[in-house]
């Protein structure tokens, strides 16, 4: 990456305050470019799902490795549930969605209460594991909710056969005039389901897979503890990455913490953070991390800038520390402050390998928090800051109840904030095409067909905050 005129400004800079030129280019088409990323990570599109209690689950986990990505399971949770959500992740399907399932005997209310946990829409009415029946929301609308689901079903299944070609299975779904269908072996038995646009994304997208093709997923763990315990409990449960995570990364008991980690030789990449300057990088790399995590506020549920005013703007921050990771051999995520597509993009522009999102995707199917409905109808989930006075109750609930209240005193973030769902993208699988769609013409423009050469090649401007409202689109005239 190089500035339009030169040398870096001599203040710092946020995503904001900065803007790509366009450079000449031989890349002809956005599906020329390459996002795998060269961490270790394992993923194929520069996406990490940030590990918030409210986002983080087991079906934002499958559903965004299988496009490429890779979630990262809180530490709040306990080691137990970690290791269950781990080896549910990794038996799911590298095509197929999971197929939310009921009895024919099941009641509408079941129904109703199940369908929201998946974008596909759609619940397979089953006898044993042999799909007999499928509905759709629009047949649970004005019927009563103890009504059996063998009354309201749809009996005429389309399936999908496994192992067909995904351009004969979406001519299926179309000629067919269904969205979404059940997708069987030979013996008629329940192994998925398949939407249109998911056919079309599984042509496109490379899922993030481990050495034995299975979908990949990250746990964190705090610097508290025995570290070294909750290492090897989650390497023993199948965990791909080790994140080692909390708000002031540049500490000593961070240091302590990354040496406890290594002493269990994890043989899969080691991520450690937060920190902001390139003193930090370097700490925490000769102490052991393979990947360092850069940022400190810009997060949408964090108020540490305003609490404290401790952290960086993130642009300069991500920039700083890359270069400094690049001269040890190892790597940055940009962790928080995207609001938009070219946000991500510029992340990667100024060096980092992936992109660290939160707060964006909590609005959505997948995420870990229940659906719920506003005053005027809108469907929202809740989200809520990891150093927030709820994460801090979480986070402590084996300590008694003095020292949980002294710690929740000093709480820090935001504890309920409602994320509404866009009706028109209400999945992750949406976010994740605006973004993918964004960074690859992003790439495009500076002439690269890898995220590598996406780095090298930026060329970065800084603009006033009259040119970035410039670049934003006006929904209506004016």
């Amino acid at each position: 990456m190089r500035f339009l005129n030169g040398a870096a400004p001599p203040y710092e800079l946020t995503y904001n305050d900065v803007f790509m030129v366009p450079s000449r280019s031989a890349v002809t088409s956005r599906l020329d470019v390459d996002l795998t990323t060269s961490d270790g990570s394992g993923t194929t599109i520069p996406l990490v799902v940030a590990n918030m209690t409210a986002i983080a689950g087991r079906r934002m986990a499958e559903t965004v490795a299988r496009r490429g990505g890779l979630a990262v399971l809180p530490q709040d949770i306990p080691l137990d549930i970690v290791s269950e959500v781990i080896a549910w992740v990794k038996q799911r399907h590298q095509v197929y969605d999971t197929a939310l399932t009921l009895a024919p005997t099941d009641t509408v209310a079941s129904a109703a209460g199940l369908i929201t946990k998946r974008a596909h829409g759609a619940i397979i009415v089953v006898d044993g594991d042999k799909p007999v029946g499928i509905v759709t929301s629009s047949d649970l609308a004005a019927v009563d909710q103890f009504t059996q689901l063998r009354e309201v079903m749809s009996a005429e299944v389309l399936t999908i056969a496994a192992g067909a070609p995904l351009d004969k299975a979406y001519q299926v779904l179309h000629e067919g005039r269904r969205k979404v269908a059940p997708v069987v072996d030979e013996q008629g038995h329940l192994v998925g389901v398949l939407t249109q646009r998911g056919a079309l994304r599984s042509t496109i997208y490379q899922p993030a897979l481990d050495a034995r093709g299975r979908l990949r997923i990250a746990a964190a763990i705090g610097i508290n503890g025995d570290v070294a315990a909750k290492t090897a409990a989650l390497l023993s449960a199948g965990a791909d990455l080790i994140v080692v995570d909390t708000a002031h990364g540049h500490q000593e008991k961070m240091v302590s913490a990354l040496r406890a980690v290594k002493s269990v030789r994890p043989t899969v990449p080691v991520v450690a953070g937060n920190v902001v300057s390139a003193e930090g990088v370097r700490d925490l790399v000769e102490a052991g991390a393979d990947i360092v995590k850069v940022g400190v506020g810009p997060g949408a549920m964090c108020t540490t800038r305003m609490m404290t005013g401790v952290g960086r703007p993130q642009f300069s921050a991500v920039a700083e520390c890359a270069a400094q990771a690049r001269e040890l051999g190892s790597h940055v995520w940009a962790d928080g402050g995207v609001r938009h597509p070219r946000d991500v993009a510029l992340a990667l522009a100024a060096g980092a390998s992936n992109v660290m999102v939160g707060s964006w995707l909590a609005g959505t199917y997948e995420s870990a928090g229940d659906l719920q409905t506003a005053a005027d109808g809108r469907l929202y989930k809740v989200s809520y800051g990891m150093a927030s006075a709820r994460a801090v109750q979480a986070r402590t609930r084996t300590e008694n109840a003095f020292e949980r209240a002294r710690k929740e005193l000093f709480s820090e973030g935001i504890s309920s904030s409602k994320m509404y769902l866009d009706e028109t993208h209400p999945g992750v699988e949406d976010i994740i095409d605006a973004i993918v769609a964004g960074v690859r013409s992003s790439c495009t423009y500076a002439g690269a067909s890898s995220l590598a050469e996406f780095a090298e090649r930026a060329v970065i401007g800084v603009q006033s905050s009259a040119g970035y409202e410039e670049g934003r689109p006006i929904p209506t005239n004016w």
